[in-house]
């Protein structure tokens, strides 16, 4: 039985008969007296639990507040999470903030994040003999502190436009972005009915019902430079439509034809991309040689070409020519570049410099 249990039944006990005695609790949950004692110490210190021993009938009972009613005088909210899934949801607020660059949905889920650290109290392991903060140090910032969450290339989003959007996309009203179409180079007018957020390496985007071309269309959000909420009701687009037209493409491009790339990977990169998923769409299959087949759809080749590029000569093109071509090109226009030019004369400051 592990603690919680253990703290539900005690509660339990204590409900149900009005007053429990040590010996009574000791029994029903077959526990030593040490253990009794730290349960009974971190429902009074911990969760705040008006439990008090009263010597005339020689048990422990709850004492209501002034005014309610003794049966009803104390709750476990939030309890119905083991130890390990509180656990589980502090790695999970942990990678919220990883997407959540500037605090804003950190902020709101803060009140959470306390509770969980009362909940799982001090961290027997903990340096506490250290002096300052790190002598206070608790099981979660213990465990935080040997959690490492790495972010690369990541685009943040200001806070006050991934709001308005958020606010925009729960409220079914429409908003009028001013845009950078960086293809281009452009600053543009667009007013949008959102669909939805889509989150994608390490930055946001919103799919949304553009007015002026009146078709779907994918926004990176921190290219957004000014959203303003508006009081007209969305175009509404069912999320079936949403998904058909914007996920059947490879990463973030959406929309064109669906086309299949079949990719072969050199025996030594075989055995991680094997375990990897481009596409949730994608097959694969071992050959004779050790090499991995990768079979994945794609609409628009751009983000496919760059993964590829990625993985440098472990990796070859069998099929589409067209994203063979492609492929080649861009290794070729890179050999060039190379090939014109020597050794830079700042290369050594610039490895040096921080």
């Amino acid at each position: 039985m592990d603690r919680t249990e253990r703290l539900y039944r005690i509660e339990r006990l204590i409900r149900h008969r009005g007053h429990a005695s040590f010996a009574q609790l000791m029994d029903a949950l077959e526990v030593s007296r040490a253990t009794l004692w730290r349960d009974i110490e971190y429902l009074r210190s911990r969760l705040g639990a008006p439990l008090e021993y009263d010597r005339f009938v020689n048990g422990y009972r709850f004492v209501a507040p002034q005014g309610a009613d003794r049966a009803q005088a104390h709750e476990l909210p939030g309890l119905w999470f083991s130890e390990r899934e509180l656990y589980a949801l502090l790695m999970a607020h942990q990678l919220l903030g990883e997407l959540d660059g500037e605090g804003l949905l950190g902020r709101h889920l803060q009140p959470l994040l306390d509770r969980i650290h009362g909940l799982l109290g001090h961290a027997g392991g903990s340096p506490a003999s250290q002096p300052g903060e790190a002598g206070q140090r608790d099981a979660a910032g213990h465990l935080l502190q040997r959690v490492r969450i790495v972010g690369a290339a990541r685009r943040p989003v200001p806070a006050r436009h991934f709001e308005r959007v958020a606010e925009a996309l729960l409220q079914r009203r429409r908003l009028h972005l001013r845009y950078l179409t960086r293809g281009r180079g452009e600053v543009g007018e667009r007013e949008v009915s959102p669909q939805r957020m889509v989150h994608h390496r390490h930055t946001w985007y919103l799919d949304a019902w553009c007015h002026r071309v009146q078709a779907l269309r994918r926004f990176s959000l921190d290219a957004v430079e000014e959203a303003r909420v508006l009081g007209t009701p969305v175009r509404e687009v069912a999320l079936a439509t949403v998904r058909e037209q914007m996920d059947a493409g490879y990463g973030i491009y959406a929309g064109g034809r669906r086309r299949w790339a079949l990719l072969r990977f050199s025996p030594s990169a075989a055995p991680w991309v094997s375990r990897e998923q481009w596409h949730p769409d994608q097959r694969g299959r071992w050959r004779d040689d050790g090499s991995w087949e990768l079979k994945l759809p794609y609409a628009n080749e751009t983000e496919l070409v760059m993964d590829l590029m990625r993985q440098g000569d472990e990796v070859e093109v069998v099929a589409p020519a067209s994203l063979r071509d492609a492929v080649r090109q861009r290794l070729q226009l890179a050999l060039r570049r190379y090939e014109a030019t020597g050794p830079r004369e700042d290369a050594r400051l610039a490895l040096t410099s921080p």
